[in-house]
């Protein structure tokens, strides 16, 4: 990859996005056929430099024209040389690459103008996308380390403790425990060494906040953890990866290289006095390990499972010494609490809840990717006016929310503000940041059977109640959905639940049930419907679903037949066919293929 690239007086910049998902999209070679472009043409006084994530992944990847403010999506290799010569040299704006609003059809040049970018509020995420992630220079340019000299030489740790605690700041990660209060903890121990870890482990299903943040802008995380360890007196520190984010890892290794050569990490930081050695740490892929005892044990060598508390990390954590655990994003909020302030970030928010979250929408949705937005939001303005809607305009069912161990929170409640408070009433949690869309289409009783196999799978199998309650609780879902679910299962769901919630060791057990618990909640009559009726009113559980022909709808276009790996549909042209019950496999794609309704699900 190239490296940073600063715009020439009166010059414009061509940025490509380079995160996972455009680079899984060939975004490098499109840089490459960019930068063969100009070099062709001759075209004076551009510059073509790679960013992080937009976040707008349903559209990427996304190329940005500067200053024009251009914003261009779906970019193929082969866009590129147009882009160049219709844009660049004859001024002409590629249309057909513009997003174009769904409700008007007409294209949106700028993406503020974009409704998923304007209703965000992008703090964390402000520069990604926009800054070159490996170019420490781009990340000086926007005031990049100003905050960590502000907290090295204006402020003592006491005072940068009592900011972040006045700023509200509270765990990114899952919880939702003050910030403030936490590193006050680790700051009164006596013992030392003391350490920091960064917490970027993020194994929910379908979340990527932490990925996007340390593959877009990895130095705002190096400096949060700067002034982090300068509160807690911690002299060394690590970040805590998973090897499955290699662009991440990557990334975020030539940021904390580039600091300690320019003195931002290290011996003697910026000449302030105080030391503090980075480090990162690549883990294995548990989802256990998540939790802090088990992120502990992983960076110790041993094997990454839980441990009882207390003793709670502040007093005897990594080694048994004092240690502070953090989400890579919560120490990412932490420069920008310092640079303006304490009553500037309580701003945005609630008075419960203070700051902005970001969040991986994803699943049945119109827009998927990374998002930013207030705390105290309401969910209805993240599906309907962030996310669009449910995808192919099917009516919205429930949304999961928190990951495997968060709860799924149904139509009725769409009004609900995104608070750690409010969501814990209804039995959901904000988790990580994952949310998953649901539509109509969705069978909840496949969901809770989904995410239970998560979690069951990914128990460490240390205590009975996680190992065995949730294997038991997922035999009887796997049953359900077969169609052999018995009365009083449901009844035996929750008390297992129960038992799970109260007597596992660490938060995978302690949260495991929750998307049991909501789905029986909000979802009892599906349940119902499978045990009694044995019948999926959603259409998804293969065991209890059958499809037939209506005769009369049927065209004999042959399409279904045409299309049924089981050959299953006999029928001659132009007359009714029928399906071979024998032989079908509930794949339903016939269903998806018929154009005249002539498909019905029972």
């Amino acid at each position: 990859m190239s490296g940073a690239a600063t715009r020439q007086e009166g010059g414009r910049i061509v940025s490509i996005c380079r995160g996972t998902g455009c680079e899984s999209a060939r975004s490098g070679e499109i840089q490459q056929s960019l930068e063969q472009e100009i070099e062709r043409l001759g075209i004076p006084d551009v510059t073509v430099k790679f960013t992080g994530c937009h976040g707008f992944c349903e559209h990427g990847p996304i190329v940005v024209i500067e200053p024009d403010g251009i914003f261009y999506t779906k970019v193929t290799v082969e866009d590129a040389p147009l882009i160049i010569e219709k844009h660049l040299r004859d001024g002409e704006v590629l249309e057909r690459l513009l997003y174009r609003d769904p409700a008007t059809d007409e294209p949106v040049p700028n993406y503020e103008e974009i409704p998923f970018y304007a209703r965000q509020t992008r703090l964390v995420l402000k520069q990604c996308g926009h800054i070159d992630p490996e170019s420490l220079e781009e990340y000086l340019a926007d005031r990049g380390y100003e905050a960590a000299r502000k907290a090295l030489f204006d402020m003592t740790p006491e005072d940068v403790i009592e900011e972040v605690k006045g700023a509200g700041l509270r765990g990114r990660g899952g919880a939702g425990f003050p910030a403030g209060v936490k590193w006050g903890f680790c700051r009164r121990e006596e013992a030392t060494p003391k350490y920091l870890i960064g917490n970027a482990d993020e194994g929910d299903p379908g979340a990527f906040m932490n990925r996007s943040l340390l593959e877009g802008n990895p130095h705002l995380v190096v400096e949060g953890m700067v002034i982090a360890a300068y509160a807690i007196g911690a002299s060394e520190g690590y970040v805590y990866c998973r090897a499955e984010y290699p662009l991440a890892i990557h990334r975020m290794r030539v940021a904390m290289q580039q600091a300690l050569e320019n003195g931002y990490l290290g011996e003697n930081i910026m000449g302030s006095g105080f030391s503090f050695d980075l480090h990162l740490k690549e883990g294995a892929g548990a989802f256990v390990c998540g939790e802090e005892t088990a992120l502990m044990a992983s960076i110790e060598g041993r094997r990454g499972m839980p441990n009882p508390r207390p003793p709670f990390p502040a007093q005897s954590g990594l080694w048994g010494k004092p240690t502070n655990i953090n989400n890579v994003e919560t120490l990412a909020n932490v420069p920008l609490i310092i640079l303006n302030g304490a009553d500037w970030y309580a701003g945005y928010g609630t008075e419960r809840s203070k700051g902005t979250k970001t969040f991986a929408l994803t699943g049945k949705i119109t827009n998927t990717g990374l998002i930013e937005v207030p705390l105290g939001i309401p969910l209805s303005e993240i599906v309907y006016d962030i996310g669009g809607g449910p995808l192919g305009g099917k009516k919205f069912k429930a949304l999961q929310i928190g990951g495997p161990s968060g709860g799924c929170i149904p139509d009725s409640l769409l009004s609900l503000p995104v608070e750690y408070e409010s969501l814990a009433e209804v039995g959901a949690i904000i988790g990580s940041g994952g949310i998953v869309i649901m539509d109509e289409d969705t069978c909840m009783v496949d969901v809770a059977r989904f995410f239970l196999d998560f979690t069951q799978s990914e128990s460490c199998g240390k205590c009975v109640p996680c190992r065995v309650g949730t294997k038991r609780m997922l035999e009887i879902l796997e049953r359900i959905c077969a169609g052999k679910g018995e009365e009083g299962d449901i009844e035996t769901l929750v008390d297992l639940a129960e038992t799970v919630k109260a007597g596992s060791l660490c938060g995978l057990g302690q949260t495991a049930p929750n998307p049991v618990l909501s789905t029986i909640k909000y979802f009892r009559d599906e349940y119902e419907a499978h045990i009694r009726d044995r019948v999926c009113p959603a259409g998804a559980c293969k065991d209890l679903v059958h499809y037939y022909i209506i005769e009369d709808k049927c065209t004999g276009c042959t399409l279904c037949s045409r299309n049924c790996p089981q050959d299953a549909i006999s029928g001659e042209r132009k007359q009714p066919h029928l399906i071979d019950q024998a032989l079908c496999i509930q794949c339903g794609v016939c269903y998806e293929k018929c154009r005249f309704g002539a498909i019905e699900v029972r």
